[in-house]
């Protein structure tokens, strides 16, 4: 299985069908898990797709309309009952904070887990890890609505011949890929004449907006796009008056953002598939995947 996998727990929009469960995403980042928009059903959803609450070390909530939030309370109070040994941080809009507390404390448990909450009020980076950045920018919805962009820092892939052909090896590889160049017999040798740079993965979550510039700056250049998709472009003014994306706008800001592949979800109830949403969206961007409940994604590979 690969390390970095994109799980789709539910992709309906508003109100769950038969075939759909309210929205819910999963997103396996090497030890990490990030779980966004977590609706009602999650927990049982996650079991088909055989994710653990002991996996989950960070939630993203991108706005705090039911079908993105209801289920956050019962995924809580599973982080105490399955005694997650790890703090898990969530992520929200700072102005619904109320809400947060609304389902934290929904019914009686005992809380044992290690909840850090990180409130989103400005725009930019709002998390660092070790190899990586998270980034916030404001969407444009019928409440206040945020996307997120994951972001792994650029690296070098040092190439052994050229190390070898420098007697290069031990401590120095390790002290010349940190410091980015080493002397070696009087002379200093930089990394980029040893390794080839090596691009780092992004990951963008792009939720319930209306065409707008943050959900261009959110997409740019990611290899992997998870977009809002509510209506067909025979709708679009119902898109525009709601605060959503059409198929085809998805897509466009898809392609034009130069996203290497994109990933369309939350299909309102009044389709009872998503053929039409794929094929309206292939025609403007060719890479793209109308995902169903239980649906695993790998990031595209790289020549």
């Amino acid at each position: 299985m690969s390390s970095r996998r994109f799980i789709a727990l539910g992709t309906a929009s508003q109100v769950p069908t038969r075939e759909r469960n309210h929205n819910g995403y999963f997103l396996r980042w090497d030890a990490e898990g990030f779980l966004f928009d977590p609706g009602e059903g999650t927990q049982r959803q996650m079991q088909f797709a055989d994710v653990s609450a002991t996996s989950i070390t960070k939630i993203f909530i991108t706005h705090f309309h039911g079908d993105h939030c209801l289920g956050l309370a019962g995924v809580l109070q599973r982080l105490s009952l399955d005694r997650v040994p790890h703090t898990v941080r969530i992520f929200f809009p700072a102005s619904g904070e109320k809400y947060l507390d609304n389902l934290a404390n929904a019914s009686i448990y005992k809380n044992f887990a290690s909840i850090e909450r990180q409130p989103v009020a400005a725009e930019g980076e709002i998390f660092r890890g070790n190899d990586y950045t998270i980034e916030a920018y404001r969407l444009d919805h019928t409440a206040e609505s945020w996307g997120y962009r994951l972001k792994e820092d650029d690296s070098f892939s040092l190439i052994p011949e050229k190390l070898e052909a420098l007697g290069l090896r031990g401590p120095d590889v390790g002290r010349l890929k940190k410091e980015g160049s080493l002397v070696v017999d009087g002379k200093t040798v930089l990394v980029t004449e040893v390794g080839a740079e090596k691009r780092g993965l992004s990951f963008a979550f792009v939720m319930d907006t209306r065409l707008c510039a943050n959900a261009y700056r959110l997409a740019a250049g990611v290899d992997l796009l998870v977009c809002e998709s509510t209506y067909l472009e025979s709708e679009k003014i119902d898109a525009k008056t709601n605060g959503h994306l059409t198929a085809r706008q998805a897509a466009t800001i898809a392609r034009d953002s130069n996203a290497r592949q994109l990933v369309l979800t939350h299909f309102s109830q009044r389709y009872p598939n998503t053929r039409d949403f794929l094929a309206e969206a292939v025609t403007v961007h060719e890479n793209t995947i109308a995902v169903r409940d239980g649906d695993f994604v790998d990031f595209p590979k790289r020549k």
